[in-house]
């Protein structure tokens, strides 16, 4: 097969903003693109406490039905720190402690969920690393589903890994929605609760739709939050920051006023200026976004590469469209052709 190139270049300038926080390592990052528009020692690794109950989350959510009920078995009394009191016995459905596990950081509900998701605290944080390698979270291992850190190493991971790992899961819509909860109520055949979600951000600052707060002594406070605004979709992790609330809303007001997300193309038919090859054929699944910023001094380029396939079947990749930021290639999108029958 051959290959033709064909550049399409868009003037649009580039400045990178200045930002700042009191954090040991932090960052901002777009959920769409993955474009890091502040970092901080990004790829720093230490024990991340209770943020990573968004592992936790996840998980569960995809290996479980959420409407099924749970009998709290004695597994919950291996759990200490902070909780919701499930008690053995009590009847839940997984949804209910999943509400538990993120509004309230309940460690008991992170154990009784590891338990009924992957038969065993061991067994279920052997799933928490194979999604964190199939998502590219290269520094990051998981221990335990809680995050608590006295017993074990904890759970170790980056502000970078943590952002990939919160831009996926904000991606799922029952994901989404327990964490965008401010109150929950539940009665059960034990009980009857009242949370109130631990992550300030929720009541204070309006554009926030997500968030897991985290501490222990070796930890100190992590924080991950997302917020959105005109289409950008943001997340903000903080390690070690006494000042995070403060740190996640000044990160999301300057990005807001800095950056726009362009929508360079949308999925579906794809018309590429002097391309007669495929007699307009072509498309992408995906469409491609990317936040820029009004003083920006560089040209960002569209470059397709396409193969001259002499025989092409329907849905074949035939090529790829590459955008570049100057010299630097930060976003790729696969081109396929449409046969019609």
């Amino acid at each position: 097969m051959k290959k033709f190139l064909l550049c399409l270049v868009l003037f649009i300038p580039f400045n990178v903003k200045a930002f700042g926080t009191s954090a040991k390592a932090a960052i901002l990052m777009d959920m769409d693109s993955g474009r890091v528009l502040y970092g901080k020692d990004i790829n720093y690794v230490q024990s991340v406490a209770s943020i990573s109950k968004i592992m936790t989350a996840i998980c569960v959510i995809e290996n479980m039905d959420l409407e099924d009920d749970i009998i709290v078995g004695d597994e919950v009394l291996k759990a200490y720190g902070s909780g919701i009191y499930v008690q053995i016995g009590e009847k839940l459905k997984v949804k209910d402690l999943l509400y538990g596990l993120m509004m309230r950081s309940g460690n008991d509900a992170a154990i009784v969920l590891a338990k009924n998701a992957g038969g065993s605290v061991k067994g279920f944080a052997n799933i928490m690393n194979m999604k964190a390698k199939k998502l590219g979270m290269k520094n990051t291992i998981f221990n335990n589903p809680t995050g608590l850190d006295e017993e074990d190493d904890g759970n170790l991971s980056s502000p970078y890994d943590m952002a990939l790992l919160m831009s996926y899961a904000m991606k799922n819509k029952k994901f989404r929605k327990i964490v965008s909860v401010k109150t929950y109520t539940l009665k059960t055949n034990k009980n009857v609760y009242k949370w109130k979600n631990k992550n300030k951000l929720l009541y204070s600052y309006r554009y926030t739709i997500g968030g897991k707060t985290g501490y222990t002594k070796k930890a100190k406070r992590t924080l991950v939050t997302a917020a959105s605004k005109d289409n950008l979709n943001l997340v903000a992790v903080t390690i070690n920051d006494g000042n995070d609330f403060k740190d996640h809303t000044d990160l999301f007001e300057e990005a807001f006023k800095t950056y726009k997300n362009y929508l360079l193309l949308n999925k579906g038919k794809l018309h590429i200026i002097g391309e007669n090859y495929y007699n307009d054929k072509l498309y992408i699944r995906n469409k491609i976004t990317y936040p820029l910023s009004a003083y920006e001094e560089n040209v960002l380029k569209l470059k397709f590469e396409l193969n001259k396939a002499r025989k092409y079947k329907n849905n074949m990749r035939v090529g790829v469209v590459k955008v570049y930021l100057g010299d630097l290639v930060v976003k790729k999108e696969d081109i396929y052709v449409k046969v019609k029958s």
